[in-house]
């Protein structure tokens, strides 16, 4: 990336900001997928570039992208432990109702977010890593704080569990590339 050299604690004025600013996007991705909602995934997605932005004298000058996806998955996690600990309902009494995005209006993309949805926090973040944002397994395993084989076991279990979904609804056989 441009501006940077490696090790160095502080990036050049403006670059450092830019570059988290590129991230967003792929951040939003999986803030979504980690949170199941697009209203929860935004103020993760705020909060995460909120605090890289705040923290920057914290990054070592090199992996921007696994350090802003470690802080998502931090953030995440304390977000998660804290509603387990303190469940709240909504202030109308009524279940939220999750505002759908583009790639939802076709039933395809709906059965596989629903599918999405089943799976577990862990598993859904790691497939998001691998499959979507092209992460290697160490790359994901770093970010996550995880063992390596720990990322390969979840991965093929969210795979196997989105196959027997996406089965089941009838909807769309999975595939490896080949």
């Amino acid at each position: 990336m441009n501006g940077k050299t490696r090790g160095s604690h502080s990036p050049a004025a403006g670059t450092f900001e830019a570059e988290v600013l590129a991230l967003i996007p792929m951040l939003r991705r999986y803030s979504r997928s980690l949170s199941r909602s697009d209203a929860d995934g935004e103020d993760l997605l705020q909060d995460c570039v909120e605090k890289a932005l705040v923290n920057k004298r914290q990054w070592r000058g090199t992996g921007l992208k696994s350090w802003a996806y470690t802080i998502m998955t931090n953030l995440y996690r304390n977000r998660h432990r804290a509603e387990k600990r303190h469940p709240s309902e909504s202030l109308d009494g009524h279940e939220t109702i999750a505002v759908t995005d583009q790639l939802s209006d076709t039933l395809e993309n709906d059965r596989l977010h629903g599918a999405l949805a089943l799976l577990s926090p862990d598993m859904r973040a790691v497939l998001m890593l691998v499959t979507v944002e092209g992460y290697s397994y160490q790359e994901a395993a770093e970010t996550l704080s995880i063992p390596l084989g720990t990322v390969m076991s979840r991965l093929s279990r969210a795979r196997e569990t989105l196959r027997q979904q996406l089965a089941a609804d009838n909807i769309i056989p999975l595939r490896r590339p080949r």
